[in-house]
């Protein structure tokens, strides 16, 4: 497995767990009741904070394991494979900015919209990173 795709596996991992956390506990089931600017503030900077630290450290040592393979320029393949991660998430970027600015200012507000948009962004790079991954498992060249 090459130096990127377990960057590729790490970033996809550290999202779904971080982001999963959070939207878990902003869910109406588990909202305290009250919830202040402050609440949804602390925890989602508290997540973005462990999110960094562990994809980080998490880094360096696959970085210190793969010694000269995290050092080398991306190759051709490993370019195209980035392409169409990109590509592909911008799509689901896009559909999801669109219903948060053109739908959802009509129907909620505040953190309703903050978190659809937050949703939007993580979904994005979830399929970037999935793409990636499947990508690399099933030896797409481009």
């Amino acid at each position: 497995m090459s130096f990127r795709e377990k960057i590729a596996w790490l970033s996809l991992i550290a999202m779904v767990v971080a982001y999963g956390v959070y939207f878990t506990l902003v869910s109406p089931a588990f909202l305290p009741a009250g919830a202040s600017t402050g609440y949804f503030l602390a925890l989602l900077g508290g997540i973005l904070v462990v999110q960094a630290v562990l994809v980080a450290i998490a880094s360096i040592v696959l970085a210190i394991q793969t010694g000269r393979d995290a050092n080398a320029p991306a190759d051709e393949r490993e370019r195209a494979i980035a392409r169409r991660g990109a590509a592909i998430a911008y799509f689901v970027l896009m559909v999801g900015i669109i219903v948060v600015g053109c739908v959802m200012p009509f129907s909620a507000g505040g953190w309703h919209i903050v978190n659809a948009a937050l949703l939007a962004l993580v979904a994005s790079e979830i399929v970037r990173y999935g793409v990636i991954v499947m990508s690399y498992r099933r030896g797409w060249h481009g």
